[in-house]
């Protein structure tokens, strides 16, 4: 078999956001979805950047491993985008007992052909699900794109009893409302294996980072999530999933 690369937008080692303990870090280089507060809009475009081998890659953690004790997350981007460079790179990771986080926005899942995803997860130890929306309006306001395959990948995962972490961005006026963090955890209840729920405050710090890259900022003006909104909007998730599962 032919050595699979992956394109490559960086690598980060001692990562300690992106799974359970410090991670190596791989971030793949291009996204369909266009998240109004994405703080990684350089990884938005699918031209080449750095075409890495699974070899590569697995050296450059076993150089840094006593530092990167968690194991290796692959983020993005969209790493579904490469599923093929990523369930080589997990199954390798796997064989050396490397524990593999994929943080994924789900969007690529199709329910009516789960041939791919279902090898990838049989390599990958935790999925981090990256809940952009709970109103499949808002979503596509906020991204593009429908959350239709979203759930239905948050179920699957269920079902299959593969463990997942829940991530949230709030922002204010967008997803810091009542009403949808109260449905989002009356959906998180329906599910059998989650293992944590991360509520991520929106910030502004990628301003920068459009200008530079020559792209309008969408939510100039919106102010940053403080941190008692942040416990505030965790608080109204976790109310409405116990009332819900108390309730089943």
């Amino acid at each position: 078999m032919s050595e699979i690369y992956g394109n490559i937008h960086s690598i980060e080692s001692c990562g300690t956001v992106d799974g359970p303990g410090i991670r190596f870090v791989v971030f793949t280089q291009g996204c369909p979805l266009r998240c109004q507060y994405c703080h990684n809009p350089d990884t938005w475009d699918f031209k080449e950047n750095n075409k890495m081998s699974v070899n590569e890659i697995i050296a450059q953690y076993e150089g840094v491993k006593e530092f990167c004790s968690g194991g290796i997350t692959v983020t993005g981007g969209e790493p579904l985008c490469q599923i093929d460079f990523i369930t080589e790179l997990f199954k390798k990771a796997r064989e050396k007992n490397i524990h593999t986080a994929l943080d994924t926005s789900g969007l690529l899942f199709n329910k009516n052909d789960t041939t791919k995803i279902d090898e990838l997860l049989k390599y990958t130890s935790l999925v981090l699900l990256d809940i952009k929306h709970i109103d499949d309006d808002e979503h596509k306001k906020l991204t593009g794109h429908s959350n239709k395959n979203i759930l239905e990948f948050a179920k699957y995962l269920s079902d299959i009893k593969k463990p997942m972490w829940v991530r949230h961005v709030v922002v204010p006026n967008i997803t810091y409302k009542e009403e949808y963090l109260t449905k989002l955890g009356e959906f998180l209840a329906t599910l059998s294996n989650i293992a944590a729920l991360d509520v991520l405050p929106y910030h502004d710090m990628a301003i920068p980072k459009y200008e530079n890259l020559g792209i309008d900022y969408p939510l100039k003006g919106i102010p940053p999530l403080t941190k008692d909104q942040a416990i505030d909007a965790r608080t109204t998730i976790l109310k409405a999933y116990k009332a819900k599962k108390i309730n089943k």
